[in-house]
């Protein structure tokens, strides 16, 4: 029996059938291959991934360790320089180390002390200087340790001499984190002189770690030469070693000794899940020590396989999208051939139901009646889609769209046009109406704010004039405003108008400005007693600045305040916008408003100019004689104090001419008076002494003489001296012990001296 089928199910079985075969071939081929070759390369790949990380991190510890190599080689550059100026030159080297080096807690050197001191004989005892990092700050610190003995990780460095990499340690002051030592010797012909070292944190590590991921659920971690896990993204294993976390799975694996030897090994380890994971582990040896770290990475084994499982996925999956392929172009062959007269039919069965298709969407590529039949009913749809278009604009109130006619024939389009019109015309009425009666309740509103301005301010030109200006402008949608106010010098009888208030961006500017009748725009108004309007405004004459510069005003209006017929003021407004017809009118109806309100403000505040005067008068008076009272009191008291001293002070000259001899001289060592005790010793009457040198009658020898000289120096440089003088009165010898004491004016020049000598003959 032969089937009856149509030419589309006929390229359909022939096509499929044999896509199939094709199909069924290639996808024997790869799924038999793909998995052995996907899970070797996965190996090949962890390994590498072990390899690479692990010289990433030898490389950045060896470029720390290359610092402290050249720091000591430096050092010893330098060893033959003083001790003390060796640390001048050489210890600033640290701080710019130290700062190039963020991931460096600390720099530090030390230096035996029987290196730096010959008689130094211990073998223990150092100076130990270190840089470090405190909350962000670099510190330093100088001291000397060891002195008792050397601790146990000093002493272990000191007897290697060489290069050491300590065990990783948790360093408190770092809050917990992980940390190592670098140190490389200072060796001079051999001998062990000190060390330089730098403290590592080893955060950037664990970073790294956590960073290593060649699969899912793979993870990397990272072994001391001890066994501590540095790197682990396992918190319950980070920082602990692994014979204390991990023992059976490191005897299991002979892992600490292999890490311990510096050799790359890997396994497949069976956990207690049962899961199968693949290890693999990389030394990393550092700089010249012998204590290699290691870098491992563990994978999951069903990761690895998933690489081939989705090779062999990938190829069913891409002979699946080739046989859809061919079936879509078989479809598509079809569909060019039956869907445009299927489309044609279903969009003129809606077009007869009324309901319009906004497009057709045929594409044809062929000139036969098919692609004519599609042009001509996409050009009736279009001519009613382009109206319905229009006639939707207009329902939503858009009337400036536009309606391209199909024809001068074309009556429903020139209908509609009409209908645009005729709606433009009522908008446009509406619009004016809306708009005067906008600008009378903009007027109104204005008018009653000011009014309330001019009420509540009444009493205060000052207030009043800033309020004004600031309120002005910004219901005038301006930049800048000012206010002269109309001044009378009482003295020359000169009328000018000086500005009391200037507005600006909300910043007010106080600027003294005056101007006499018919000077400038300002004393022009006035004189005119009429508004003036600049639309054209001189490039100098003012310019509005903000903070992003500045541009000068489009336009200037100047309007006079006029009370009964005098000239009060004038308000002056700039703006970058031309003032409208309604603006201009406030402005000139309010400022009738402000002119008799800044009359009424004057005549207030000279009212209260006259009564704070009379006020300030009547204290001042009240003041002057209190203050003349109080004079007098402090006066009667200083001369009752003064009195008092005065007895005090003759009792004390009577008690000292009495008891000692008293004698005064003038800067050049004359005497110039005498007490009558001084007078009875002498035997001698005033006027004999009176004009005497200081130093006659005196007995002196060669060497007394010159001791004296100096004595008398001493008291002309304003200094208090006491001297013992041999001198003969009548035949007699007498020692006596006398006091020189400068005495100075108000002004510091040397006045006299004066001397009180006593006779202590014979005591």
């Amino acid at each position: 029996m032969r089937l009856k089928l149509t030419i589309r199910q006929k390229i359909l079985y022939y096509i499929l059938g044999s896509a199939f075969i094709i199909f069924s071939i290639v996808f024997y081929f790869i799924s038999s291959s793909s998995r052995r070759l996907a899970y070797e390369q996965s190996i090949k790949l962890t390994n590498s991934y072990a390899r690479q990380y692990a010289l990433n991190i030898e490389s950045w510890i060896n470029q720390d360790f290359a610092v402290t190599r050249t720091l000591a080689a430096a050092f010893m550059e330098y060893r033959q320089v003083p001790f003390e100026q060796w640390q001048k030159l050489i210890y600033p080297m640290y701080n710019r180390v130290i700062q190039t080096t963020p991931h460096i807690d600390a720099y530090w050197d030390s230096w035996e002390l029987s290196n730096l001191d010959p008689n130094w004989t211990l073998p223990y005892g150092r100076h130990f200087y270190i840089v470090y990092k405190q909350d962000g700050v670099y510190k330093t610190k100088s001291e000397m340790r060891s002195l008792t003995g050397d601790p146990p990780t000093y002493g272990s460095m000191k007897s290697a001499a060489r290069e050491i990499i300590v065990e990783p340690y948790t360093s408190e002051l770092q809050r917990g984190q992980m940390m190592t030592t670098l140190s490389s010797p200072l060796l001079e012909n051999g001998k062990f002189i000190g060390l330089i070292g730098a403290d590592l944190i080893l955060t950037r590590f664990q970073q790294l770690v956590n960073t290593i991921k060649p699969y899912p659920n793979s993870y990397a971690f990272l072994l001391s030469y001890k066994g501590a896990f540095i790197a682990h993204p396992d918190s319950t294993i980070f920082k602990k070693n692994i014979t204390e976390v991990l023992p059976e799975f490191n005897n299991q694996h002979n892992i600490l000794a292999q890490v311990q030897k510096g050799k790359a090994f890997n396994f497949i380890h069976q956990n207690s899940k049962g899961e199968r994971i693949y290890y693999t582990f990389e030394p990393i040896r550092i700089g010249n020590t012998q204590t290699p770290w290691s870098i491992g990475i563990a994978v999951p084994v069903t990761d690895i396989m998933a690489q081939a499982n989705r090779s062999y996925n990938t190829s069913l999956f891409i002979a699946l999208v080739g046989l859809l392929v061919i079936i879509f172009m078989v479809y598509f062959v079809s569909n060019n051939i039956t869907l445009p007269i299927k489309k044609i039919t279903q969009i003129l069965n809606e077009f007869a139901k009324g309901k319009i298709v906004s497009r057709i969407d045929i594409r044809t590529s062929s000139n036969d009646e098919i692609s004519q039949m599609v042009e001509a009913v996409s050009a009736s749809l279009a001519g009613v889609n382009s109206k319905t278009s229009f006639a939707r604009e207009i329902g939503a109130g858009n009337l400036n769209v536009d309606l391209s006619l199909l024809s001068d024939e074309d009556q429903l389009g020139r209908s509609l046009i009409e209908m645009r019109d005729n709606l433009r015309r009522a908008r446009d009425e509406e619009e004016k109406r809306k708009i005067e009666e906008e600008m009378k309740r903009w007027t109104n509103e204005g008018m009653a704010k000011f009014g309330e301005i001019l009420r509540q301010n009444n009493n205060n030109l000052s207030l009043l004039s800033q309020e004004l200006i600031k309120n002005l402008v910004w219901y005038l949608n301006a930049q800048v405003g000012g206010l002269f106010v109309l001044n009378e010098n009482k003295e020359t009888g000169d009328k000018t108008f000086d500005m009391v208030a200037m507005f600006a961006y909300d910043r007010n500017r106080v600027m003294q400005r005056s101007y006499h009748f018919a000077e400038g725009l300002i004393g022009a108004c006035a004189a005119e007693r009429d508004a003036i309007i600049l639309k054209e405004v001189p490039q100098d004459y003012i310019e509005i600045t903000s903070g992003l510069g500045g541009t000068n005003p489009n336009y200037i209006i100047v309007v006079p305040l006029i009370f009964e017929e005098e000239v009060m003021g004038v308000i002056e407004i700039a703006s970058l916008q031309e003032l409208k017809e309604h603006e201009v009118q406030f402005l000139k109806d309010i400022a009738k408003s402000i002119a008799s309100t800044l009359h009424t403000v004057k005549v207030n505040t000279l009212t209260a100019e006259l009564l704070m005067k009379s006020k300030e008068q009547a204290e001042m008076m009240a003041a002057q004689e209190e203050e003349m009272r109080q004079n007098m009191e402090e006066l009667q008291t200083t001369q009752e104090e003064a009195a008092r001293k005065t007895l005090e002070l003759e009792g004390l000259v009577n008690a000292l001419n009495a008891a000692a001899f008293v004698m005064e001289y003038d800067t050049r060592g004359y005497v110039i008076n005498i007490n009558d005790s001084y007078l009875n010793f002498l035997g001698a009457n005033r006027d004999d002494i009176i004009g005497l040198h200081h130093s006659e009658n005196l007995i002196l020898s060669d060497t007394e003489k010159a001791s004296y000289d100096k004595l008398w120096n001493d008291i002309l440089r304003g200094n208090i001296r006491k001297h013992k003088t041999r001198m003969r009165v009548n035949g007699q010898e007498h020692l006596l012990l006398e006091t020189y004491t400068p005495i100075f004016d108000h002004g510091g020049q040397l006045l006299k001296i004066l001397k009180i000598a006593m006779d202590i003959t014979n005591i």
